[in-house]
Formats: structure tokens, C-alpha cells, sequence
């Protein structure tokens, strides 16, 4: 697995993207392709000792709680502290920090040999999101206290949006922040409340790894009258700790009253625990008052813009996570294609009975579905490295190339994330097909990996989520600007491989494919009316989402055949061998999905409830 893997980030990270000309920016000075190297050989190493061994062990060893605390297994904290102490968790954050000022390009292909090792371990990016979004939106000294306990391990963080009455509609929570009275030592970590409610889902949200948990809670704070604004504005966010702090980061022996309701039992991502936590009320009384101590994160009412900060970059790394487990698949069902025996090839004259049987990888429909997996979840790994190159150009780039930067990745960051989610987990299902029998028992890995893939449409925003902020929002935020730039963008891209005759054909058929990706988006809102224009906005982004791996291979394309043009390389003809099959079998799709959304189809959104 990692050596296919290994030289795939390789061609990627140096060939196609030239990570490596990063160094010549201030901030990555000090570092080469040898320091990158480095990283990489150190993560691949983690991930094969310490956490591909154990995939299955978390799988079938799920936490349970004692009454006192959550239990899990021993290979689980062992990961976790192998992984801290390897820095990974600070990666690329400045040297005051602790951290490695590493490109996050960089730190993004390093951690992916963790997602393709066991993603169910690997679950610390809410961790690195929780500290990042401290950072920008919390004091100096909740940044020293907070956020720095978090990069160097000592503390775990969460993410608290979700309640059980409410699940994706943050309009709809009810947990309460009122500000608390005077006398506590801590009040310099921010204003201090009290907090009320229950949050549903919250990954990692109760364990014994860390010495304490920081959790970021979205709550509303109630206006004079008592009532809790309705919608979104009325929100706010905090830090709430597991345990009390000082202002030195030292615990101070109190609990907060954060009290674990329930851990969800889950079809898969095992070996991370999901709960139920109950804030404020009463397990655990805090001196001083009723309800868990909270310190506010920026402004009141502005918390959906601070909690944004962490869930944009949560979703760029779901994408990610998503697309490791298409890989683990991908590789997991090519070593059986190339070692089992069944059934016998078609020749002219039909099949010989008496022939000896072939490996399945002789098999033209195997070779397919082979095909499909590669295409998938490389083209993924392309997009996500893609997303995560930007985020380093909008942060050290001149102020125009940021600014486009940064206008490009909220285009593309729905996409990022969704379309792994969807098409990396047919990629397992594919993975199963090919074992065929044997994929649908525990004895082969590859059924893991699909129950562990299965989150990934759900979490940090669902599917349909993410198509209702592709097509609600970003194609037409500041009057299409972040479509016409993702237009000309690929552009350069079509001008580039019309050069080319081994790709000009493909180049054409992108630029047919923006051409009707922009018709459809502009007749889905001709009539001004959302309910009409987002009707089919999942159909929307599954079209979209073909058109933007479409680039991302005809991108790599043009790479590799710049290196070997006659493909004498077999990575190189594996690579060509996949955008071939995306423009052949994948892009023609998105005639059909599009048709829905250029007409506004009403199917769905007119059939009557008692139709059903």
C-alpha cells in the first residue's frame, strides 16, 4: 500500500503541483525537498507501526463507557501519542507555537498515509481545526492556553453544533449561554457563561487520551427579554473545557459540568467515539453557579462565522479522509485481482473448459472496475492536494494571487468534499465486488472500509448541504465571480491541452462540459426563485463535481505525457489509463444531471406526501 501510495503523492506533490518552488516564500525558507521528505518518511512510518496493524482491532473493540470514563483500546492512545509527538498536530503553524511552518499542501499529503492506514484511528483533524480556529477568532491569552495545549498534544478538541432536536439546522439549537457573575480566577481566558443544552454527534467528545478536552460549543446567548433569538444570528461561540484551567494552562482540579450522555454505536469510524454531551446539567456542579463554564470566542452573535473557520477546513480534510479509504479500497482489490483465480477468458471460439483459470484482473469488466476505483480516488487526491495548495497561495501568496486563491477555494470547497464522499465510497463498493463473495465477510477489509466511508456524505455538512451552499451560494456569490474564475482557471488548462494531440480531443469535451455546467447554473436561477433553483441541486453538484475531476485529469495528463510522452513508465501509463477512462466513461454523465437542473424538474419537489 504505501509504496503505491508513496509515489503517487510524489508525482503529485513535486511533478504536478512543484510544491517544492514554495520554498522560495518567507515563511517556508528554511525548509527543502529533503524537510518535506522527511515529513513524509516519518508519517509513513507511523501509519504502518502504529496504526494499519490496528484497523481492524478498533473496528471490533468499540468504546465503551464504565460508568466513570470511556474505555478504548491501548492501540488507540499509542497511535494518538505517536502522532502528537511526531508534531503532525502543529504541522503548519509558526515555530512560536511549537510548530514546523510546513506548506499545508505538505501537511495534507503527509496525513493522508493515516487516512489510508486506518481512518477510524486518525481522527485528530478536529483537534488541529478546533486550535486554528482559536487562533483567529480568540484573545492572545486563549491562544496561548487553548489553542497551544492543543498543537502539542497535551489537550484533544471538539466541535459542539449538532442537538438531537435539531441535526443539521443550526437556526434550531437551544442550548443557552448566559453570562456568568464575578469571582472566578479565570475570567481573563473571556467573558465568562454559564451554559445549558445538549450537543448530539460530537466526535471525540469523551475520552481518556488527553488529560483534558476543549470543546467549542455554538450557543445563543438570550436577548433582554430572556428568549433566545430565533435563527442564526443569535449565535455564539465558547470554549468550554472538560476540566477547568488556569491562566497558566495548569488544571485546577474542578470538573466542568460536561457530562456524557451516550456514546453513539456507528456503522462504522469505530475506533472514534461519538457522543452525547449534556452541558450544565448538574452532574458535575461548578462552584459559583449552575451550568458549564464557557468563554466567549469573538464577538456575540458572530459564532457561525468563527465555528465556519474550523468547518471549512474540517470539510477540506473529510474530503480527504474520504478519499484515503477510496485508495485503501482501490489497493486492497488490485493484490486480490492479481492473486485470485476464477473463471476463464472469452476467446473466439468461447470459453475452453479445459484451460487453466486466469487471474481475475484478466477480466475486462475487473479491469473496469479497477479502473473506476483509480480514476476516483486519484483524481480525488489530485483535487484535495489542489484545495490544500490553495490554502497555502491565500496565505503567502501577493495580495491579488490570495485573493483569487481564496476565491477559488470557496468555489471548490463544497466539491472537495462532497465529491470524494459520494464517489471514493463506490469506489469501496466496487473494491467489494471485485473480492465478490469474500468482500462481503469480515475476513477481507475491504467491507470496513466501505462502513468507514458511509460518514463521510453525512458529517460536516451533508450532502445535500453542500449542493444547497454550491449552487445557493458560491456559484453565484459576488455576482458569479468564483465561477467565472474557476471558468477561466480551466481555461488555461483547455487552451494548454489543445497543444496536445494526444489530449485535444479531451480538452474539447471539458470546455463543451463548463460550457453546460454555465447554462444549466444560469437557467436553474432564471426564474429568481430558490425553492425552483435548488430543487435539484444535488444532480447540480454531481455534475459539477465530474467537470472539476475531468480538469484535475486533463491537468495530470498534460503533466505526465510533458515527462513521458510515450508512456514507457507504467505509473505514467496507469495515470493516462485512468483520465482515459474518466473522459470515456465518467464526463458523459453529466448530460443527465444536468438536464434536471436546466429545467427546473419538479419530480421531486412536487410529489405530494401522501404519494409516497
Amino acid at each position: 500500500m504505501t509504496t503505491s501510495l508513496r509515489s503517487t503523492l510524489d508525482f503529485l506533490l513535486y511533478d504536478w503541483l512543484q510544491a517544492e518552488s514554495l520554498t522560495a516564500r518567507e515563511r517556508f525558507a528554511d525548509h527543502s525537498r529533503e524537510t518535506f521528505d522527511a515529513v513524509m518518511d516519518t508519517c509513513e512510518r507511523i501509519a504502518r507501526e502504529k496504526y494499519a496493524p490496528f484497523n481492524r482491532t478498533v473496528d471490533v473493540q468499540e468504546p465503551h463507557f464504565d460508568g466513570e470514563k470511556v474505555i478504548l483500546p491501548q492501540c488507540t492512545a499509542d497511535a494518538r501519542q505517536a502522532f502528537a509527538d511526531s508534531g503532525m498536530l502543529s504541522a503548519a503553524q509558526d515555530y512560536e507555537l511549537g510548530g514546523m511552518q510546513l506548506p499545508y499542501v505538505v501537511e495534507s499529503a503527509a496525513g493522508s498515509f493515516f487516512g489510508c492506514a486506518s481512518i477510524s484511528i486518525g481522527s485528530n483533524l478536529l483537534t488541529t481545526g478546533n486550535a486554528n480556529a482559536i487562533l483567529v477568532h480568540g484573545t492572545p491569552l486563549q491562544q496561548q492556553v487553548f489553542a497551544a495545549n492543543e498543537f502539542n498534544g497535551r489537550w484533544a478538541g471538539t466541535m459542539c453544533l449538532s442537538e438531537p432536536q435539531a441535526g443539521s439546522s443550526l437556526s434550531d439549537i437551544t442550548t443557552r449561554a448566559e453570562a456568568d457573575g464575578e469571582g472566578f480566577e479565570a475570567d481573563a481566558l473571556g467573558p465568562r457563561y454559564r451554559l445549558r443544552g445538549n450537543k448530539m454527534w460530537i466526535s471525540s467528545g469523551d475520552h481518556e487520551l488527553t488529560e483534558n478536552i476543549v470543546h467549542l460549543v455554538l450557543a445563543k446567548i438570550p436577548g433582554p427579554d430572556g428568549k433566545l433569538v430565533p435563527g442564526v444570528k443569535g449565535i455564539s461561540l465558547f470554549i468550554v473545557p472538560k476540566k477547568l484551567v488556569d491562566t497558566e494552562g495548569n488544571l485546577t482540579g474542578e470538573r466542568n459540568d460536561v457530562a456524557l450522555a451516550g456514546l453513539n454505536h456507528k456503522l462504522g469510524w469505530r475506533g472514534t467515539t461519538n457522543t452525547l454531551l449534556n452541558f450544565g446539567e448538574g452532574k458535575y456542579p461548578v462552584r459559583g453557579g449552575a451550568g458549564a463554564i464557557g468563554y466567549l470566542v469573538g464577538k456575540p452573535g458572530e459564532g457561525l462565522k468563527c465555528m465556519f473557520h474550523m468547518m471549512n477546513e474540517a470539510r477540506i480534510a473529510i474530503g480527504m479522509a474520504a478519499t484515503m479509504l477510496g485508495l485503501a479500497g482501490y489497493y486492497a482489490s488490485l493484490d486480490y485481482a492479481k492473486t485470485r483465480l476464477q473463471g476463464r477468458p472469452v476467446g473466439e471460439g468461447g470459453k475452453d473448459a479445459s484451460s487453466p483459470q486466469v487471474r481475475l484482473i484478466e477480466h475486462a469488466d475487473v479491469k473496469r472496475m479497477l479502473l473506476a476505483q483509480k480514476s476516483y480516488s486519484e483524481g480525488a487526491l489530485a483535487l484535495n492536494l489542489y484545495c490544500a495548495k490553495l490554502v497555502d497561495e491565500g496565505r503567502t501568496g501577493d495580495a491579488e494571487a490570495a485573493a483569487q486563491a481564496k476565491l477559488l477555494l470557496e468555489v471548490l470547497t463544497p466539491i472537495a468534499k462532497s465529491w470524494p464522499s459520494e464517489f471514493c465510497l463506490e469506489a469501496n463498493s466496487l473494491a467489494i465486488q471485485i473480492h465478490g463473495g469474500y468482500g462481503y465477510t469480515r475476513d477481507f477489509p475491504v467491507e470496513q472500509y466501505w462502513r468507514d466511508n458511509r460518514l463521510n456524505m453525512i458529517h460536516e455538512g451533508t450532502h445535500g448541504i453542500q449542493a444547497a451552499d454550491l449552487l445557493g451560494r458560491k456559484v453565484i456569490m459576488q455576482g458569479g465571480a468564483g465561477l467565472q474564475l474557476l471558468a477561466r482557471t480551466m481555461g488555461a488548462t483547455i487552451a494548454q491541452a489543445r497543444g496536445v494531440p494526444a489530449l485535444s480531443g479531451y480538452a474539447d469535451q471539458l470546455a463543451q462540459a463548463l460550457q453546460d455546467v454555465t447554462a444549466a447554473t444560469q437557467a436553474a436561477w432564471s426564474t429568481g426563485k430558490p425553492n425552483e433553483a435548488l430543487a435539484n441541486a444535488v444532480p447540480y453538484m454531481q455534475a459539477f463535481g465530474h467537470m472539476v475531476l475531468a480538469w484535475m485529469w486533463l491537468d495530470v495528463a498534460g503533466r505526465v505525457l510533458a515527462q513521458d510522452a510515450t508512456l514507457s513508465v507504467a505509473a505514467s501509463a496507469g495515470r493516462m489509463g485512468a483520465a482515459r477512462y474518466f473522459f470515456h466513461y465518467e464526463l458523459p454523465k453529466i448530460g443527465a444531471w444536468l438536464g434536471v437542473v436546466g429545467t427546473r424538474d419538479a419530480t421531486c419537489a412536487a410529489m405530494a406526501e401522501d404519494a409516497f
